[in-house]
């Protein structure tokens, strides 16, 4: 009978099965890339998201999902696991936070839902719409990371990590990408109680600032 795990469920089931010196922090690990959406009218109405997910999540997620059993997987074979996924994003917060002149934005479930995967590791992509857009008048500014480390989250290189879609003419974009986990800062998240999340500072955050005219 094949497995069908949303995120969540997957998550957890991957750090039980795995043997202890896998335990530390972070368990899994995602590179990201968003994309800004702008309407006609110039106002940010979502964020479409791509997360390529390690190769030890994949292994584990992707297990008895090879329905024609011919050795790859396609896009057709990973729905079901893209649709039960996107809608466990909420018990996360979507792992992105979209602020407009300081305030927090509220987010529409996910839309458009797909998987595939790149070589070895599974991908997936979604739009989160904002359920009011808004005038990126003041600043708009992206976070993505799960603040527990539980998922570690790095953007991709150069802009096209935060990338703007149909923006006013003059938009600007500036990156700061998140600092990569050296071993010592993992055996601090390792130690239980050592540290919390939030004491550990913005440098192991990824957050853009997207400026307009």
């Amino acid at each position: 009978m094949t497995r069908h795990l949303g995120l969540k469920s997957a998550l957890t089931a991957l750090c039980l099965g795995l043997s202890a010196p896998a335990l530390a922090h972070p368990h899994v690990w995602v590179t990201a890339k968003a994309e800004v959406v702008f309407a006609a009218d110039g106002r940010v109405t979502g964020v479409r998201h791509h997360w390529t997910f390690d190769e030890a999540y994949t292994a584990y997620v992707t297990q008895g999902l090879d329905k024609n059993g011919d050795g790859r997987l396609t896009p057709d074979e990973l729905q079901e696991l893209a649709d039960e996924n996107a809608a466990s994003l909420n018990e996360f917060d979507y792992f992105t936070v979209l602020k407009a002149r300081g305030k927090p934005q509220t987010f529409d479930a996910p839309r458009e839902a797909r998987m595939s995967m790149e070589k070895t590791q599974v991908s997936m992509s979604f739009l989160l719409p904002l359920k009011a857009p808004v005038a990126p008048s003041g600043a708009v500014s992206i976070e993505i990371e799960d603040p527990t480390f539980f998922v570690y989250f790095s953007l991709t290189e150069g802009q096209a990590a935060i990338s703007l879609a149909n923006a006013p003419q003059g938009c600007v974009t500036s990156i700061a990408k998140a600092k990569p986990l050296d071993a010592t800062m993992q055996q601090i998240l390792q130690d239980e109680g050592a540290i919390q999340p939030q004491d550990i500072g913005i440098e192991y955050s990824n957050r853009a600032i997207i400026a307009c005219p």
